[in-house]
């Protein structure tokens, strides 16, 4: 009998911990699962609905984890099965729920079914990665570009072909247009959903299926005034990702996962057609709901949210997006829009109450409730291969991925021994315990937030109805809650006609009469008790 997952991840917050990074358990400077699950009480308190953890499988390191070379056990660096069976059960008696990230577009070159297939071109795995001859002046076969740099494809020797990576050659591509594969994959969830995850974050989500045909992409119709810091972003990426045959296979997955009852949510990486596709992949039948990069640029207005949020629910109606402003791979939100900041504070409270104003589902990353900055790294403190092969360029990720800070001592309470990537004094200085019970604290901003989002129907899935507004105030409707943002440092002043009263979390609102005093990052929020209200 198929189950059904229900709709706790729907309007859900979810909260990524990146392992390495969030609490040390035996003092070898990487944090672990034991170290998470001690963790795990503050993320309940928190407020949080559900936890997903990075990459914890059996890797070379090479990609810190996204380079699976077992995808059924645990690497020993962040401990065992029964370590990851511990942390189940005890955020599952905390009411949180977990889902993993599942690695399975590509996987380390060290993976037993990678060693197999390129031994020769006909043995039982030869098809099972995206093997192709070189073009006839031994070039290889397309214009395809990894995202880590270079040519998306590495010569074999022992094959005498190229295989197809779309990030380092250590990481080869499978090959999705071979049914084997496809079974093999829903076995390697089937396994995790019997262990009791709840569901799954699937990364690279788009990059499945390559092109048959090995079309050559296009070029970037787009001008930009100057070059990108990565060639590949110089590309429209039809060919080698985004392909039609992917939206069949979620079915697929779809299937497996309505039969546990768990959830999903798929990562979009794409620079073109991000907002289409988080629609088309979920639609009914497919994933429960998609994240992209779009909001983890620079770009900070209200004309830009506005155009994401209408632009992603006019295109899929039917669909569901999670919103998120960081992750593991991408500077953090204080870093990238500090032009705008106030103050450092009042910034990280004001996208703290923005984000968690957005209809759809929400993914916080580790420690942006503590309003933390990026992490200013010397080249030889660098371990991310993206960082290392476009130095000095700022496209690196450990900036943002080094230890979550718990208290002011050394290494902030994450290890007693050597942090995998130092904790630095401007990490140090906003850290949990300094800021746990603070009044006007970013932490306990963001645990008041959460609580009105969870308390408020409306937040967690009412339909937004965006205002007019002057820049740089965002003003929208959800039901009958009025939400309103200065996304600007100077203080703004509108006029207000309608009944209202004042509810919920507030930095910088005030609202006396016919008039609403925004103050420079200032954000509040109005239950509308009579008429309909505008502003201008």
């Amino acid at each position: 009998m198929t189950a059904k997952a229900g709709d706790w991840w729907k309007g859900a917050v979810t909260y990524q911990v990146y392992p390495r990074s969030f609490q040390d358990s035996n003092d070898d400077g990487i944090g672990d699962l034991p170290g998470i699950t001690s963790r795990l009480p503050y993320l309940a308190g928190l407020g949080v609905d559900a936890v997903w953890l990075s990459p914890v499988f059996k890797s070379p390191m090479k990609d810190m984890g996204y380079d699976v070379s077992d995808y059924v056990d645990i690497d020993p660096v962040f401990g065992t099965l029964a370590d990851f069976d511990t942390l189940i059960a005890t955020a599952h008696g905390l009411g949180l729920k977990v889902i993993i990230d599942q690695v399975i577009s590509h996987s380390s070159d060290q993976h037993p079914f990678f060693s197999e297939s390129r031994a020769s071109r006909d043995n039982p795995r030869a098809d099972w990665y995206v093997w192709v001859d070189p073009s006839h002046d031994g070039t290889p076969p397309t214009n395809w570009l990894s995202v880590f740099g270079g040519p998306g494809w590495t010569w074999d020797g022992r094959r005498r072909q190229f295989y197809m990576h779309n990030f380092l050659s250590s990481q080869p591509d499978f090959n999705y247009h071979n049914p084997e594969v496809q079974d093999w994959a829903l076995a390697t969830l089937r396994f995790w959903l019997d262990r009791g995850v709840d569901g799954f974050r699937f990364d690279t989500v788009n990059y499945y299926f390559h092109d048959r045909k090995l079309r050559n992409n296009p070029a970037d119709w787009r001008d930009p005034e100057e070059p990108p810091d990565n060639p590949y972003d110089m590309q429209d990426h039809m060919f080698d990702k985004n392909r039609p045959e992917n939206l069949a296979w979620l079915t697929r997955v779809r299937a497996l996962l309505d039969d546990y009852g768990a959830a999903s949510v798929g990562e979009v990486g794409d620079t073109h057609h991000a907002i289409r596709l988080m629609g088309e992949y979920t639609a009914p039948g497919r994933l429960h709901q998609c994240y992209s990069f779009e909001m983890f640029g620079r770009k900070f207005t209200p004309g830009f949210f506005r155009d994401r949020i209408e632009g992603f629910f006019n295109g899929a109606p039917q669909g569901w997006p999670m919103w998120a402003f960081a992750n593991h791979d991408v500077p953090r939100q204080v870093t990238r829009w500090l032009p705008y900041a106030v103050d450092q504070d009042s910034l990280a409270k004001l996208c703290g109450a923005l984000l968690l104003s957005f209809e759809g589902s929400i993914c916080l990353w580790e420690g942006e409730e503590l309003g933390q900055t990026d992490t200013s790294l010397a080249f030889e403190e660098l371990t991310d291969p993206q960082g290392i092969a476009f130095w000095p360029a700022p496209v690196g990720r450990d900036n943002t991925r080094t230890p979550m800070v718990w208290d002011g001592s050394a290494n902030g309470g994450f290890t007693t021994g050597t942090p995998w990537l130092p904790v630095k004094p401007p990490q140090l200085a906003r850290n949990v315990a300094s800021q746990e019970g603070a009044q006007g604290s970013v932490l306990e901003s963001y645990r008041a937030m959460l609580a009105f989002r969870r308390a408020e129907a409306g937040l967690r899935q009412g339909k937004t109805e965006f205002l007019p507004a002057p820049d740089p105030v965002l003003a929208f409707l959800r039901g009958d809650l009025l939400c309103l943002f200065n996304l600007g440092k100077e203080p703004v002043s509108l006029r207000f006609d309608g009944e209202g009263r004042q509810t919920g979390p507030a930095q910088g609102f005030g609202l006396s009469e016919a008039s609403l005093r925004l103050d420079g990052n200032g954000y509040g929020f109005l239950r509308i008790t009579g008429g309909r209200p505008s502003s201008g």
